[in-house]
């Protein structure tokens, strides 16, 4: 197999979380004040080429998206307005869109076009945009939301240190979780993806590494177990994703936030756990 000028071979692409989506429709200003309230910091509001809007969480190695749209803005990816409120993405690390192709064809699906977009992006330094091309992939396995690979054109327009700092002690997003019927089904499509003998069976479900996070798959009675009366389980039947766990640098230091911010949450196990009524549908854990 031919190698690149750097010496990595030009194969598929490894399973490395880039970063999440939380969708919020309309509701942007209300879901970034719940983020603060969990002791993150949040960059200045973003605005897409393709008319969506969004506040990002970046940590050392992945970052998550509060994705939304402002009144009169052309929509121009409308599953934005018709997926529900809540987790609603799993996006891929992508030095090299050309084999993000591969990874689609050894699961046997084709993805959408590469899209090519834009952000202007506030810095200390002035104002520059960041650019991105992304990789689109049909669902298989889930009901609601997407998954896609992003190359970041200008990561040092994303990756910077003033916004990498949280009241929390958040170093990274450490885990996500999907829920179902069909665990190992649900994870079906990045087992193919990603290549043979990814999976590792887990108590009530499948899971595998993804650089800094862990990707999990649960049944129902294992999500209910695990979150107990909080658990945002999807309706009968169906596939979604549900929860994300973050790496804090002090359990502590989270606790302390969270107090700050006024948000209830549970201790146990080592664990930090806030309810999806505080987070905009998503149940989060901390750990350290």
């Amino acid at each position: 197999m031919p190698e690149s000028e750097d010496g990595h071979q030009r194969g598929r692409l490894p399973a490395e979380l880039d970063h999440v989506i939380v969708l919020v429709h309309g509701d942007l200003d209300a879901a970034a004040a719940a983020y603060q309230s969990l002791g993150f910091h949040l960059t200045p509001r973003g605005h897409h080429s393709l008319g969506s809007s969004n506040n990002l969480t970046i940590f050392k190695n992945n970052y998550l998206e509060l994705l939304g749209y402002e009144p009169g803005k052309k929509q121009q990816r409308p599953e934005q307005r018709h997926d529900p409120k809540g987790l609603s993405g799993i996006v891929w690390r992508c030095p090299d869109p050309a084999r993000a192709q591969l990874n689609a064809a050894h699961a046997g699906v084709t993805p959408e076009q590469p899209l090519d977009f834009v952000r202007p992006v506030e810095t200390n330094d002035g104002v520059f945009d960041a650019a991105f091309t992304v990789l689109h992939l049909p669902k298989v396995g889930f009901d609601y939301g997407r998954t896609f690979f992003c190359h970041h054109r200008t990561p040092e327009l994303v990756y910077r240190p003033e916004w990498q700092t949280h009241l929390n002690g958040v170093e990274n997003i450490s885990e996500f979780v999907f829920c179902g019927d069909d665990p190992r089904a649900a994870l079906g499509l990045f087992e193919r993806m990603f290549g043979p003998g990814l999976l590792m069976e887990i108590p009530g479900g499948y899971g595998f590494d993804a650089a800094e996070a862990r990707v999990v798959a649960l049944s129902r009675q294992a999500a209910s177990e695990r979150y107990g009366a909080d658990a945002p389980l999807p309706e009968e039947g169906k596939t979604q994703m549900i929860g994300l766990g973050f790496r804090t640098a002090s359990l502590a230091q989270a606790e302390a936030a969270l107090k700050a911010g006024g948000v209830p949450f549970v201790a146990a196990d080592g664990r930090l756990r806030v309810g999806p009524a505080h987070s905009f549908g998503v149940a989060i854990e901390f750990t350290e």
